[in-house]
């Protein structure tokens, strides 16, 4: 399917219009509109109608734009020229990021901004990375925005990278046992279930329940891979569509075990984006409105548009999140606390990190919890399997006995 394109345009009359336009390039994009009597002041590519990214494309796009944004900071802030330093920052990265870096250099040589030329990549430049840099352009002092942009992505990547570590051994675990029950239920149950039967031994009823369920399932293996087809599509689902990840955020927001988990993670990210767009400089309108754009997750987009739609209406920040009541009691009490004393950036990065630690707590207490759990479980089946055909195995030696 083509993708979609937000475009700003002006048409005959002088009014001004913000929409969306579905087509194969932005070449045919803008030919489209201006067959339709408009003047295409900006388009890119929209965030939100095409999907979520493609999967496993996410973590390479991350660290590419993290090593490009790590090159800018350096050079800028050793006084190299813009266009000299995207030419030297090309080096750092390789394609498709290459062609989307020369794309940028040459809109800057023809004399646009670098926010300008970014915002035309949004699937590189999420909304936030583009208003900083914005900013930047502003103040006459862009290598300080790449500063400030290189150390919010290195921190993002570190609180992700932690999650993930703190993952995979319960992961492994429980990929492991899985392999090792379905070993024993298609291969080594058969097995044992012809050589007793051959045997004419009478069964115990554990032995007898093992062996029919090895039976049906090496039997009914075409039900069980139909099963898990299912299974990788649903989850392929609501992972690349926008249907598909408002319902899974919903099912983490109610599920027990991951509510708060999950609460403090979005709330973290709601206040790190806040921050870094308040701190660059962005009036609170205009940094809310790139927060929403610059967060993935579908219901929390929507309470910061509601946060923002209050605040337009005159409503203070600290008032519009605490009627939201979606984010961290430690948000609301440290945007309060900003809101006297004026330091707004500094303290919601201070609640980021203090809720990115307890998500990491919260984390490490279930990963504590669920890897001696799967022990026993696995332990308890394998076991039982076990314990049945060695009284089975048993019975028959006492049969043979004279």
């Amino acid at each position: 399917m083509p993708p979609v394109y937000e475009y700003t345009a002006v048409d005959g009359r002088g009014h001004r219009a913000r929409a969306s336009e579905r087509a194969a390039s932005e070449t045919a994009a803008v030919t489209a509109l201006e067959a339709k009597g408009l003047f295409v002041l900006g388009i890119r590519v929209s965030s939100r109608g095409n999907g979520g990214p493609r999967l496993g494309a996410v973590w390479s796009r991350r660290r590419h734009v993290l090593g490009v944004t790590r090159a800018l900071s350096s050079l800028l802030g050793a006084g190299i020229p813009m266009r000299k330093a995207l030419s030297i920052a090309e080096h750092t990265v390789q394609e498709p990021v290459l062609s989307t870096l020369r794309s940028v250099r040459g809109r800057v040589e023809q004399g646009e901004s670098l926010a300008d030329a970014l915002a035309g990549h949004s699937e590189l430049f999420p909304p936030v990375y583009v208003g900083l840099v914005r900013a930047g352009e502003r103040s006459a002092d862009v290598a300080s925005s790449f500063t400030r942009l290189a150390g919010h992505l290195e921190r993002d990547e570190e609180f992700r990278s932690r999650l993930v570590s703190a993952s995979i051994y319960p992961a492994m675990l429980a990929v492991i046992g899985g392999a090792a029950m379905l070993l024993l239920l298609f291969f080594v149950l058969p097995r044992f279930g012809d050589l007793l039967e051959a045997a004419g031994a009478t069964l115990p009823r554990s032995t007898a329940a093992m062996l029919w369920l090895g039976r049906h399932a090496r039997t009914g293996w075409p039900v069980a891979l139909a099963g898990g087809v299912v299974l990788l599509a649903m989850v392929v689902w609501q992972q690349t569509s926008v249907a598909g990840r408002r319902s899974l955020s919903k099912l983490l927001l109610r599920f027990p075990l991951t509510a708060r988990v999950r609460r403090d993670a979005l709330s973290a990210r709601f206040a790190r984006v806040l921050g870094v767009l308040m701190g660059g400089g962005a009036p609170v309108i205009v940094a809310l409105e790139g927060t929403a754009s610059s967060i993935p997750d579908p219901l929390t987009r929507d309470e910061v548009d509601a946060v923002r739609k209050r605040v337009r209406e005159g409503a203070s920040l600290y008032a519009a999140i605490a009627e939201s009541g979606f984010f961290s009691p430690i948000v609301t009490e440290l945007v309060a606390v900003g809101e006297e004393s004026g330091r707004f950036d500094a303290l919601l990065a201070k609640s980021a990190e203090i809720l990115e630690r307890e998500v990491e707590r919260s984390l490490q207490r279930l990963t504590t919890i669920a890897e001696p759990l799967l022990i026993v479980v696995f332990g308890i089946v394998i076991g039982f399997v076990a314990l049945s055909l060695l009284q089975a195995v048993y019975g028959m030696n006492m049969n043979l006995t004279p």
